[in-house]
């Protein structure tokens, strides 16, 4: 169900059971973690997720679920938040394609997402009024972040689900793409970032986490910047940005 494939320095995992739009069980959430530990272990200096078939992700595979039994803190504390922390913490920049159904659980996947590049016509929201369950995997958050509270309720009372285009202009996303043209537009994107100093990325993704989770203020985030800085000046890539600019060439990024 979960295929992992390395092209160059570009690890790509793709969802791959389409009959079930893509649906997570337990088993395949834990597949799903054990490629992304297998592509941090490999060096990979970008990584794209997608899916195949109809959907990128349609949520949590519930039709063998029985509700009067169901673990909910251990599906979603002890299977899916850690998963999403280990997405987001990839030690490369990670990109996520996603087109169809994009819910739940598949929402949550590419809230963990470094940059994600949506098809028009993919559909984003909370289904789950339809299944008196609510918003889950970081749902919320994203959705009051970029939405509102008015907006953000809205969609979980209503059940209504965004296009791809709407999802990208109130924020929620990167960029909007033609279904047919998403993954190879994101496959791009990530050889490209893989090229490029990797450290330096990495130095932005985690003061934009630090922002986002504990609200830094701007001359807190500059302090944090000034060290960041100071740290790439003993990288092999801040030299070689610096050579290249000054003998007019092109840089060589080794992700040192």
């Amino acid at each position: 169900m979960i295929d992992l494939t390395f092209e160059g320095a570009v690890a790509h995992i793709a969802l791959d059971n389409p009959a079930k739009l893509n649906a997570l069980d337990e088993a395949a959430l834990r597949e799903l973690d054990a490629a992304y530990a297998e592509a941090a272990a490999s060096g990979s200096r970008a990584l794209v997720l997608s899916g195949r078939g109809r959907a990128f992700c349609a949520g949590r595979d519930i039709s063998g679920v029985d509700p009067r039994d169901d673990d909910v803190l251990g599906y979603l504390g002890g299977i899916v938040t850690p998963l999403l922390r280990r997405m987001a913490a990839f030690p490369a920049p990670t990109f996520a394609a996603a087109h169809g159904a994009c819910l739940g659980v598949g929402l949550g996947l590419l809230i963990a997402t470094d940059v994600v590049y949506v098809a028009d016509r993919a559909k984003i929201g909370s289904p789950f009024a339809a299944l008196g369950a609510t918003l889950d995997s970081g749902g919320h958050a994203l959705f009051f972040e970029r939405l509102g509270a008015h907006k953000t309720l809205d969609l979980i009372y209503t059940g209504r689900l965004m296009s791809g285009t709407e999802a990208v202009e109130s924020g929620l996303f990167s960029r909007v793409f033609p279904a047919e043209d998403v993954l190879g537009v994101t496959l791009e994107a990530a050889e490209r970032a893989a090229s490029g100093a990797t450290s330096a990325f990495l130095a932005s993704k985690q003061l934009i986490a630090r922002i986002r989770d504990e609200r830094l203020a701007l001359w807190e985030s500059i302090d944090v910047e000034n060290a960041a800085q100071a740290a790439l000046c003993d990288t092999d890539d801040y030299r070689e940005g610096f050579a290249a600019f000054q003998e007019k060439r092109p840089p060589h990024f080794t992700g040192r």
